[in-house]
């Protein structure tokens, strides 16, 4: 059977198509971000011409959909639809767009990016970046959902595999089978996050039931009971999409712009889109077309059946748009002009095999890319390379090779920094994934390294190398904000220095006049003791405990404090009068910052559920009170366990703060943006998708709100920081939740240089 060929374009969504499906040869179904589904259906044969109707007007984003097969109580089957209104809608396809859905399933607690039903069309099922799945049963709308629970992160992807096995993909990196009651029968381990999944018929050459792809762009086929059994390597970049032809052999979509379709563990043919991401790809199980969803904002039908091919002046558009996109020479392999082939070369020498790329230097000096089909037998123009440059430039000499930069990379104080090389023609996820490996670095830095070439290089071309030397982790510019208390800003960074994102340093907030601290301690017990409150006054032997502990502190000797001092403290910050327990929590704010205090602060003494039930967090807490306590907060993460706490009490801790998100108090504002930027921190070395969320979604109104500029600072230091853990973060924070109004809000409010180069790199990322 011959190649597939373009079918059909179908033009009508506003914004970028994230599903389809395939139902039936005359019928398709799309949802976009335009807020719409639309059923399509097919109005000429000879060729293929469709006519739309919108099913589903809402006001969000529509990112999933699923079709119900027909059944004898639905016998036109039904449209599924969800996504960020956490609404999943479900109506007959007959219905009218006035007319109300069959039903309204409510549950997930964030957007809704997963949906498929079970084959007897029994069964629904959902994901959502709340980290639940959901099980639900068809004509049944008023029971309870099922929850499928033990996610760590966004469920991305979902198959509801047969009738009593339903599975999950996960952005923690593991794939979950489960029974439609909620027993999790088995966890498997990717190695990445998992986006889309894709059963497999029965007696698969493979041996595999199912498949997986994601963000590593590796296909993995799957027995049910946890063995892996094939990989399939050919994208070369995250794979958002996988279904399956009526033969078995796989199709797959992704971020390279590409649709390949997979027989035997090869890759036998690809389609570039003239896109910058195909988002999704589904076949007509009757005649094995496929459908694509891509960023264009187009649906296009392929076909292996030359009755089904689009009109020829059709298929030479889509030619001519494919090989007149762009391609950032960033993403292609290292290219020496002076030695590329000329156009001869096509007609000389053949691919060896499927898509094979070549770039050919053309009569005009551009440089075009060409990709080798094999079943047409000839090289196809699939673009051309942009930003290229001659081979004349200043490169800087790397272990016996020339490069564009090479970066000093600090992992562990006190050693010598690491190497990292680059070229900006080559892959950056490719070059961080390799540096990742040889430096034997946990995967968890792969993101963080990759933003950073990319951020770093934008734009840049062979030969430049205006940022060489610099350090990708930030150590040149990072955050230092000194004293908390402090009204001057700390100077912008100079021009020439790097980029501060994303942070890496955890900020502490550490500097105290201890002497007056514990006078002005002393005062208030004097006061209580004046006021005959023996219960919670010191007598003379716990003042001398205290003054012996603040000493030590002011040396720097936390070790030296013991455990009755500590308690001592707690009683002053937590038990008495408010207007008397500032000196306590400012003493407190220390201790939070010294390994054997915080230890026995949070394993002994309880002391978040004690400042909690103090009421420091209450709304009727006095300003300067809170504001001491979120620093406290703030130093946790100056210690392995204070950071395990932070990890741990995250719920807990991002209550507290939440509360005080459009305070007018300055430094109350100024200590729950320290806090935020440590909690980024965290972040980026444990990924966390639904706390990202959320502190994501507190940033956006404090930058909406903020009027100090170091308030506004360091909100976009945090801001920044989680955006740069990955593209998902970046499409949410773009169009979930709206935060490039927030960052123009503050970009108004605070002029100072080193705001508006936090701005632009938030930009350059939100824009992606």
């Amino acid at each position: 059977m011959g190649d597939y060929k373009l079918s059909a374009v179908l033009r009508g969504h506003e914004s970028d198509v994230r599903s389809v499906a395939f139902p039936h040869p005359t019928t398709v179904v799309s949802a976009s971000r335009d807020y719409s589904v639309r059923l399509w259906k097919l109005q000429s044969d000879t060729p293929p011409t469709y006519d739309s109707t919108i099913k589903v007007q809402g006001k969000e984003f529509v990112n999933s959909l699923a079709i119900v097969p027909p059944t004898a109580d639905f016998p036109e089957g039904l449209i599924v639809s969800s996504g960020k209104d956490q609404i999943i809608d479900v109506r007959q396809p007959s219905k009218a767009l006035d007319d109300n859905a069959d039903a309204l399933l409510l549950g997930h607690g964030s957007n809704v990016c997963a949906l498929d039903v079970s084959q007897d069309g029994k069964l629904i099922i959902s994901g959502s970046w709340d980290s639940h799945a959901r099980v639900w049963q068809v004509g049944q709308w008023a029971a309870d959902s099922t929850v499928l629970e033990g996610h760590e992160a966004s469920v991305w992807a979902v198959l509801a595999y047969d009738s009593s096995t339903m599975i999950t993909g996960c952005a923690d990196k593991q794939i979950r089978i489960f029974t439609p009651a909620g027993k999790l029968v088995r966890s498997i381990k990717t190695g990445d996050i998992v986006r889309t999944l894709c059963r497999l018929p029965p007696n698969h050459p493979s041996g595999a039931q199912f498949a997986s792809a994601g963000n590593d762009a590796v296909i993995r086929l799957w027995t049910l009971d946890g063995r892996q059994v094939g990989e399939l390597h050919g994208h070369e970049n995250f794979i958002y999409s996988l279904a399956v032809l009526p033969d078995g052999q796989l199709v797959s979509a992704g971020e390279d712009r590409t649709v390949r379709i997979w027989k035997n563990n090869e890759c036998v043919q690809t389609i570039t889109h003239p896109a910058i991401s195909v988002w999704t790809v589904a076949v007509c199980p009757e005649n094995g077309d496929i459908v694509t969803g891509a960023s264009d904002r187009l649906i296009r039908i392929f076909t292996r059946e030359p009755q089904r091919y689009a009109d020829s002046a059709a298929i030479e558009q889509f030619n001519e748009d494919v090989k007149s996109s762009a391609i950032p020479q960033q993403t292609m392999g290292n290219i020496n002009k002076e030695k590329l082939p000329g156009p001869e070369f096509l007609t000389q020498k053949s691919g060896t095999k499927e898509g094979q790329v070549q770039m050919i230097l053309e009569s005009n000096g551009n440089i075009t890319a060409y990709q080798w089909s094999m079943a047409a037998n000839q090289w196809v123009s699939v673009g051309t390379v942009v930003d290229q440059a001659g081979s004349d430039g200043r490169k800087i000499s790397h272990n016996g090779k020339e490069y564009d930069y090479v970066f000093d990379v600090d992992i562990e104080e006190g050693k010598p920094p690491l190497k990292l090389p680059y070229n900006v023609s080559q892959n950056p996820y490719e070059v961080a994934r390799k540096f990742c490996e040889d430096n034997k670095l946990p995967l968890t830095y792969l993101d963080q390294v990759t933003n950073f070439i990319v951020q770093n290089t934008q734009g840049a071309t062979l030969g430049q190398s205006n940022a060489q030397g610099a350090d990708p982790w930030g150590t040149e510019s990072r955050y230092r904000p000194g004293d908390a208390t402090a009204t001057q800003a700390p100077p912008p960074p100079p021009a020439a220095r790097p980029k501060v994102l994303p942070q890496k340093d955890y900020l502490d907030i550490l500097t105290a006049n201890h002497a007056p601290i514990l006078k002005k301690l002393q005062e208030f017990n004097q006061a209580l003791v004046n006021e005959g409150n023996k219960g919670l006054s010191f007598n003379p032997s716990d003042i001398e405990q205290l003054t012996a502990a603040v000493s030590a502190m002011a040396k720097n000797n936390t070790k030296d404090v013991n455990s009755a001092a500590i308690d001592l403290i707690v009683k002053a910050a937590t038990e008495w009068p408010e207007d008397k327990r500032l000196p306590g929590l400012d003493l407190l704010r220390l201790l939070f910052a010294a390994e054997e205090p915080v230890a026995y602060l949070t394993k002994e003494q309880n002391v978040l559920q004690r400042l909690s039930d103090s009421g420091v967090f209450a709304p009727s807490s006095p300003p300067n009170n809170t504001m001491m306590a979120v620093r406290s907060l703030s130093n946790l993460f100056k210690t392995d366990v204070g950071r395990s706490t932070a990890g741990e009490e995250f719920d807990r801790i991002h209550q507290f703060a939440s509360s005080f998100l459009t305070s007018s108090n300055r430094n109350l504002i100024i200590a729950i943006t320290t806090l935020y930027i440590n909690y980024s921190v965290l972040l980026t070395q444990d990924n966390n998708a639904d706390r990202t969320l959320s502190l994501l979604d507190d940033l956006s109104k404090i930058l909406t709100n903020a009027k100090d500029s170091e308030a506004v600072y360091r909100a976009l230091v945090a801001t920044g920081t989680l955006l740069s853990l990955g593209p998902d973060f970046c499409e949410a924070g773009r169009e979930i939740l709206q935060l490039g109004s927030a960052v123009s809000a503050a970009e108004n409010q605070a002029k100072e240089p080193r705001v508006k180069n936090v701005v632009a790199e938030i930009r350059e990322k939100l824009q992606g």
